[in-house]
């Protein structure tokens, strides 16, 4: 397929459910693709799948032309459960990330730039506390502090503004675009962002790959086609936008309506 991540064809199942069947994706070095479904359709089994933690059945998953064989350097990955040592305080797991991923670094330079993340995520002055002394949405906000502080070139987030308040969200997805946008220019880090958002999917993304579910595939995929650079007002304020989300509401929407009539067609034998 020829792309900085290649997808082929791969089938992935749970306890004899089909989860994700002939999933093939193509995506290029420095985009930023959101991936949107219905509950079900398996985004977060396609991220963990690239993350390296599950694997296909059948099918191939590559990045940068080498097979996904488990976690890499190369992939930061966002969860939806903070996933933080909870013994530890917020700079320590961001520290301790930083470990491996930049081995040169000395600990007062780790710091630094933990503590940095945790600026650029809004929890300046919060590193020395322990998560559960946190909200949920400033946990969340830790432990996008983390997988953004590794540096590595693929970054893998799972729904992680979904805890977080509007007004948090938004200012969020500012600093990711500002992130990205000012470090790369769009040519370095990629990203892989499952929401369950349509507004989210237009604002971030360079492309929107919708998936249906039962089992899990590609239903759709829609460039977005707004301007560079990005943030969150400016996305909301083009004028193609409210017409992109129309389309990706009637499609998810289309969907979600196949998924309910499916069980009655198949129960009275008129589907077969």
């Amino acid at each position: 397929m020829g792309g900085y991540i290649d997808i082929n064809s791969i089938v992935f199942g749970y306890g004899g459910e089909t989860v994700l069947q002939q999933v093939s994706l193509s995506i290029a070095k420095g985009e930023f693709v959101s991936v949107i479904g219905p509950s079900g359709c398996g985004k977060s089994t396609l991220l963990r799948l690239l993350a390296g933690l599950i694997f296909p059945a059948e099918g191939s998953i590559t990045v940068d032309n080498q097979p996904v064989t488990g976690p890499g350097l190369d992939r930061a990955v966002v969860f939806q459960d903070y996933s933080l040592f909870p013994w530890m305080s917020c700079l320590e797991n961001v520290t301790l990330a930083l470990e491996q991923a930049r081995l040169g670094a000395t600990k007062a330079e780790r710091t630094r730039i933990a503590e940095k993340y945790l600026e650029l995520v809004g929890l300046s002055g919060e590193g020395r506390k322990l998560p559960g002394e946190l909200s949920g949405g400033m946990r969340q906000r830790s432990a996008i502090a983390r997988a953004l502080a590794q540096n590595a070139p693929l970054l893998l987030m799972d729904e992680p503004f979904g805890a977080l308040d509007e007004i948090t969200r938004a200012k969020q997805q500012d600093a990711l675009l500002e992130l990205w946008q000012g470090s790369s220019g769009g040519n370095g880090k990629t990203v892989l962002f499952v929401t369950h958002d349509v507004e989210e999917a237009l604002i971030l993304g360079d492309r929107v790959i919708l998936m249906g579910s039962k089992p899990g595939r590609v239903a759709f995929e829609l460039k977005t086609y707004l301007s560079r650079p990005r943030s969150h007002g400016s996305a909301l304020r083009h004028p193609r936008f409210v017409e992109l989300r129309n389309i990706l509401l009637d499609r998810l929407n289309e969907l979600v309506d196949e998924q309910i009539e499916k069980p009655s067609i198949e129960q009275d034998g008129s589907g077969i």
